[in-house]
């Protein structure tokens, strides 16, 4: 099981992952959602921002305008860590059930062609 602060590492390559993104292939496929990523092992929730210049800095607090996020993801902390470092593949983690993601069909199809 992985650290809180190796969790906090691993999101925040995740977002300098997403800064790489050409802003062409952001601009057609990223509407702005807010993104929540449960570490169910750690029992820890953070908290970003998808939007067309990229994704925001993580952070342990819910958006203060309580709603829930658009985009759930729920995992254990070595997968999120394995999945960032690209040891682990998103599309066989979650038909194996190691990941799973609550949105809505169009975010999933958004999402899966900028991953």
């Amino acid at each position: 099981m992985a650290s809180v602060e190796e969790c906090r590492v691993a999101l925040a390559k995740l977002v300098a992952q997403f800064d790489e993104i050409d802003e062409r292939d952001r601009a057609r496929h990223v509407v702005e959602r807010t993104v929540s990523c449960r570490v169910s092992d750690i029992d820890m929730t953070f908290y970003g921002r998808l939007h067309h210049d990229g994704l925001d800095p993580f952070r342990e607090e819910p958006p203060a305008n309580g709603k829930g996020a658009d985009v759930k993801l729920t995992i254990v902390s070595d997968d999120l860590i394995a999945l960032v470092d690209g040891e682990l593949d998103l599309a066989r983690a979650l038909l194996g059930g190691r990941v799973k993601i609550d949105a809505s069909f169009g975010d999933l199809l958004r999402l899966r062609r900028l991953l």
